[in-house]
């Protein structure tokens, strides 16, 4: 890589962990810039998935303390998610990926109306209050293990769909969400990051210029995201899934 292309992708790896941990769909800005230095798609795929995981750690960091007194819950879906994570991962490897690309972008944008119309869907699902504590734990590990398998394929915007769907299922701030949410992607990252160090290409100059300045805007969006209200975090989430479901459904149909 020339200088440019360093600079390129350290602008995009800040630019990433910031997003990643305020909303989610960084990997929208690290994945063309991967492209744009000559990558192959698949390989820049996995390459920026392993490159990431350093920044969802820094949000984790970042939003502890959202994360006091969900120790329980924690502990309940990280196997979920890494059981899910893994199968994502096999997915990516082993099937073609044009049957993903084409239902993608409207999960995304279903993701992102959902967070925006949570209290109308609620009043015709019932309210997390009103659900069994049995029935609350399976929708819930149901919940994260689908989305860690989206994580695992392919992961553009997967903290948008966790934020909406637990937000939906969770009777708890969205702050708090968001946090939980960074330990979910935390964890796809990191079972990611093991496969496909084990298992697929990684370029690994690319990693070792993204991962230290996605740590850097992983944290500080983190922070940025504790300080926004509730009202603002939430339009700026769904304002992210809207643009990037758009971004993926041009990809997928129209480029």
């Amino acid at each position: 890589m020339d200088v440019t292309e360093i600079l390129l992708l350290v602008v995009a790896g800040i630019a990433a962990g910031a997003v990643n941990a305020i909303a989610g769909g960084g990997s929208l800005i690290t994945f063309p810039s991967l492209i744009a230095i000559g990558l192959p798609s698949v390989d820049a795929n996995v390459t920026n998935s392993v490159s990431v995981f350093p920044g969802y750690v820094s949000s984790v960091v970042g939003s502890r303390a959202d994360l006091a007194g969900q120790g329980r819950r924690v502990r309940a879906t990280v196997p979920a998610a890494v059981v899910g994570t893994a199968a994502g991962c096999a997915l990516l490897l082993l099937t073609p990926a044009r049957a993903f690309e084409v239902i993608v972008p409207f999960l995304v944008m279903a993701a992102a109306a959902t967070l925006a119309f949570q209290e109308r869907l609620r009043a015709l699902v019932g309210h997390p209050r009103s659900l069994s504590p049995r029935r609350a734990s399976v929708t819930l590990q149901s919940v994260v293990f689908v989305g860690a398998i989206y994580g695992g394929y392919f992961g553009a915007a997967l903290g948008v769909m966790y934020v909406a769907a637990l937000a939906l299922i969770l009777d708890e701030p969205l702050k708090r969400i968001n946090a939980l949410k960074n330990v979910l992607s935390a964890t796809v990252g990191v079972v990611t990051l093991l496969v496909f160090a084990v298992f697929a290409r990684v370029d690994w100059a690319a990693v070792v210029t993204l991962a230290p300045a996605t740590i850097i805007g992983g944290y500080a969006g983190a922070r940025l995201a504790r300080r926004l209200s509730q009202r603002v975090l939430r339009f700026v989430i769904v304002a992210f899934g809207t643009a990037i479901g758009l971004f993926l459904f041009y990809r997928a149909f129209l480029s």
